[in-house]
């Protein structure tokens, strides 16, 4: 384990955002100044295959880490902003239709979220700069 493993799972699980690997690495150079980004992706990598971590990839956009607890995504089609939602959990019902056992699922439900909602009432299309987590 690196020694940066703790600190890099402690930013992501202690954020109330789904912050990008750059955005981990700027929060670790605070602590950390000689830590490079490369540290940071491979003990992202090893935390989301320890299952410490989760991580949320929207297309287009850079992936995203997150804590493992059951939640599902809202991610907004115009500027691409991801929010939390937790709705039931789907498991057995998946179970039962497909009559096996699943190890997972990912629930991303797209949605307008209510910033955008209000610009394209006001007449503004374009999506608000750096608005990519709510």
């Amino acid at each position: 384990m690196s020694r940066y493993t703790d600190s890099v799972a402690a930013v992501v699980l202690q954020s109330d955002r789904h912050l990008t690997a750059e955005q981990i690495f700027l929060e670790m150079k605070k602590e950390y100044p000689k830590v490079v980004l490369a540290t940071i992706y491979n003990n992202l990598n090893r935390l989301t295959n320890e299952g410490r971590i989760r991580k949320v990839s929207v297309e287009g956009e850079p992936d995203r880490y997150d804590r493992t607890t059951r939640h599902d995504h809202l991610i907004c089609e115009v500027c691409k902003s991801l929010a939390d939602v937790t709705l039931e959990d789907f498991t057995k019902k998946i179970e039962e239709q497909l009559g096996e056992d699943i190890v997972s699922y990912d629930l991303k439900i797209q949605y307008i979220c209510p910033n955008c909602r209000k610009n394209r009432v006001n007449g503004q299309d374009s999506p608000v700069a750096n608005h990519h987590d709510v």
